[in-house]
């Protein structure tokens, strides 16, 4: 069953539905559902869809070729090609009345090894298909090749394409989709084990309890999970050693570039490097403090993959118990009791994106449009009366710069209410924000409720959201 994408799906629908020539590039991480996405708007229409593989030009091209004498003269589709210049010549012949689509998938894999391709994509394009009802789909995973050398302006092909699509992953609410049946809270927690990533989501069975999703996945030898982290660390880099102890530091909270180094013993500029290819992979975000973002202190490398997070958190302490066969006894003991502390930062980034999404209507009185956290230094007072210095962060921090005003937010992921002592620090907090932004809401996220004094104190500045609200 293909899951969301709607918006996308209308955009290379619009396309399609033009007369004419029309290209669309797609892009995005692995596993993100690009394939799936074109081979679900493909249903019904006439398509050459070719992925390419790591087999070099040469190969690439008899495979291609093959596929395209498939779909247009089957009489001849062990006919042999010695330039893709050939092939585009059959697809221009042999083009029928109707609208073709012509999709490459993978395209790095070949155009990396002729280097010549898009150029002649480009010749063809501007000679001979211009005129034609023809729409061409290019994809690729390696996202710095696809925004370098299909996307910019030193691309051949810049100028052509009349879309382009980054898939990023599935949002909590399009995640919880895929397991329909399950409560809020494992809905959650689900979105936190896959990062909301299709291929992963695809691999819960919403009829299992999510603990034995979890075990299977996970915590078993031949769990699909078990190894996808080296997986995908295999085909994006060519040595994984320090790339896997840069990953590791940064999961176990090691967020700046001094701090990481130190860590793994290599020099600042390599780690630089290493977590800036992290970056264009998908697997780590740069963090800005809101508000602060020129700040070069207030910045912070984190994991951007939940999956990978899920991983380092838990499996590389495991992997002799699960070896024995003893994974869903270790799941049970050592993972199951922290999943609430692991699901603490997730939860926030779900209540930033709830924010926005709301704030961007009107909700808060405001019209929110950049959302994110602040952290940094606050003055308190200890027991003794002394003013000391502490550091302090804001889960959830929303501004308007139409009209300088702001929404602050406290986010708790546990089995147990809200109180007036989170209440409070909240308040305090808000005070450290800017002072150009007027704080015009208090909001509160929580996944066991408030005690009664939130009920006692109830007023208009102060708006409490329980799991279900983010679901509604």
């Amino acid at each position: 069953m293909f899951i969301g994408r709607d918006r996308e799906l209308n955009t290379l629908q619009e396309l399609y539905e033009k007369d004419g020539f029309g290209m669309s590039v797609i892009y995005g991480r692995r596993r993100i559902g690009k394939s799936t996405l074109i081979v679900e708007f493909l249903k019904d229409k006439k398509s050459i869809f070719y992925t390419a593989t790591k087999v070099g030009k040469e190969k690439n091209l008899e495979l291609f070729s093959k596929q395209v004498l498939t779909v247009l003269d089957p009489a001849f589709e062990d006919a042999v090609f010695s330039s893709v210049e050939a092939v585009f010549d059959i697809i221009t012949q042999k083009m029928p009345d109707e609208k073709l689509i012509l999709v490459i998938d993978e395209l790095p894999y070949w155009a990396e090894k002729d280097e010549a391709l898009l150029s002649v994509m480009q010749k063809y394009i501007d000679t001979k298909w211009n005129q034609k009802n023809l729409m061409i789909i290019l994809c690729g995973s390696a996202l710095s090749f696809m925004e370098n050398k299909v996307l910019s302006e030193k691309s051949p092909l810049f100028g052509r394409r009349d879309s382009q699509i980054r898939l990023e992953t599935f949002s909590y609410r399009e995640a919880a989709l895929f397991v329909p049946d399950y409560s809020v809270e494992d809905k959650a927690i689900c979105y936190g084990i896959t990062g909301g990533v299709a291929k992963y989501l695809s691999l819960i069975d919403g009829g299992k309890s999510l603990d034995d999703n979890i075990k299977k996945l996970f915590f078993r030898p031949d769990g699909y999970l078990y190894d996808e982290t080296r997986n995908l660390l295999t085909q994006e880099f060519s040595d994984i050693t320090l790339v896997n102890n840069v990953i590791e530091q940064v999961a176990s909270g090691e967020n700046t570039v001094n701090g990481i180094a130190g860590k793994v013993g290599e020099k600042e500029p390599t780690v630089l490097y290493t977590l800036e290819k992290l970056i264009r992979v998908g697997l780590v975000e740069k963090k800005k403090c809101l508000t602060e973002e020129k700040n070069k202190k207030k910045t912070q490398y984190v994991l951007k993959d939940y999956m990978f997070k899920f991983w380092y958190d838990f499996i590389p302490k495991a992997h002799s118990v699960i070896e024995m066969g003893q994974g869903d006894l270790y799941y049970e003991k050592a993972v199951k009791p922290k999943l609430h502390s692991f699901m603490g930062s997730i939860f926030e980034e779900m209540c930033r994106y709830y924010t926005l999404e709301q704030g961007i209507q009107g909700r808060f009185d405001s019209f929110l449009t950049q959302v994110g956290s602040w952290w940094g230094v606050e003055q308190v007072e200890n027991q003794i009366g002394e003013r000391v210095q502490q550091s302090a962060d804001i889960d959830v921090l929303a501004i308007s710069e139409t009209d300088k005003t702001a929404v602050v937010g406290e986010c708790k992921f546990r089995n147990e209410k809200i109180d007036k002592k989170v209440y409070d620090t909240l308040l305090r907090r808000a005070g450290l924000v800017s002072g150009k932004y007027r704080v015009t809401k208090y909001l509160f996220f929580s996944l066991s409720g408030y005690t009664d004094w939130f009920r006692a104190n109830e007023n208009r500045d102060t708006v409490l959201f329980s799991l279900d609200d983010l679901y509604a």
